[in-house]
């Protein structure tokens, strides 16, 4: 068996918990792998989804008309370096949090395997745990980025952020409905991916995890992002609309994530919660896809 079945077994691994750091550094590198792919191939979606949030477009086209019309086609890359080297990160920490929560798990409980529901969803609630402390302040610039129709640099708005509101009140506005965001998210994510992978073992007899073949792979992946989104969609777009607010007297909701959801009640109703779902969608088949594939068959090249 080898070491990236050992980390990616749920139900039938009976070897024992692997904590060496190499286990754990290799957990790293694939993961930040898995989030460069997710950010190069999503980030023209993303950058869609956060216009749909944030402005008064009504439809994607809309939105891809503005943009091209405004500022060109390079502008769906805009603000693409720090989530390349930030979601890399992030999912490094995803990966990590995930399987080094699994393995203090198996090693509390003395089971030779976690259970689908509720210990792989709590691995991958922890995975958005861990992951919170970078992810808030990378959202929050790439947000202030997307959502601005004039090109501003990122060291100007870092600067002037860390001036005017500091660390915790700038950098960090936003930091508790995103780390909901991220626990149910990756609860989600991870519980979804690993039932679908399991289910095609069983399915098709496979011996090892090795055996599944990356259609697999890139189909359970893309279910799994699917699945994220679905159940988590409305947290996203509360955060969207408070790390898109402006900072001061241009302030809507001062950071206040129950402003922030009464402001979407009271101007867009119930509906207000899903806009932007589409091209959300539409991204997480690609980009979730593309990340667990990209991270399996890292670990595997791996070892």
């Amino acid at each position: 068996m080898s070491e990236a079945e050992e980390i990616f077994q749920i139900e039938d691994s009976k070897v024992p918990v692997d904590n060496s750091l190499t286990r754990k550094l290799k957990d790293v590198a694939a993961g930040f792998v898995g989030g460069a792919t997710q950010v190069l191939i999503g980030q023209p979606f993303d950058l869609i989804k956060i216009k749909l949030q944030t402005t008064d477009a009504t439809s994607s086209v809309q939105v891809i008309k503005n943009v091209i019309k405004n500022e060109g086609l390079l502008a769906f890359y805009k603000g693409t370096l720090p989530p390349l080297f930030g979601v890399g990160v992030c999912v490094s920490l995803q990966f990590y949090g995930f399987h080094e929560t699994k393995r203090q798990i198996l090693q509390y409980t003395g089971q030779p395997s976690l259970n689908l529901w509720p210990q792989t969803y709590i691995a991958g609630a922890m995975a958005g745990v861990v992951n919170t402390p970078v992810t808030s302040p990378v959202e929050q610039l790439r947000i202030l980025s997307q959502s601005s129709d004039k090109p501003v640099s990122m060291r100007e708005t870092v600067a002037k952020i860390y001036k005017e509101q500091g660390v915790v009140n700038g950098l960090y506005r936003g930091f508790g409905i995103t780390l909901l965001r991220e626990i149910q998210a990756y609860g989600v994510w991870f519980l979804t991916y690993e039932t679908l992978i399991q289910k095609i073992i069983d399915l098709q007899h496979y011996k090892s995890r090795d055996q599944i073949s990356t259609p697999e792979l890139l189909a359970s992946g893309a279910l799994a992002g699917n699945a994220l989104w679905l159940l988590s969609y409305p947290l996203d777009v509360i955060k969207s609309n408070v790390q898109s607010d402006g900072f001061g007297k241009e302030s809507k909701f001062n950071g206040s994530a129950i402003k922030a959801t009464r402001y979407i009640l009271a101007h867009h109703g119930f509906t207000g919660f899903w806009r932007g779902i589409v091209p959300c969608l539409l991204r997480a088949v690609p980009c979730s896809a593309g990340t667990f594939a990209s991270v399996e068959l890292a670990l595997r090249l791996m070892g």
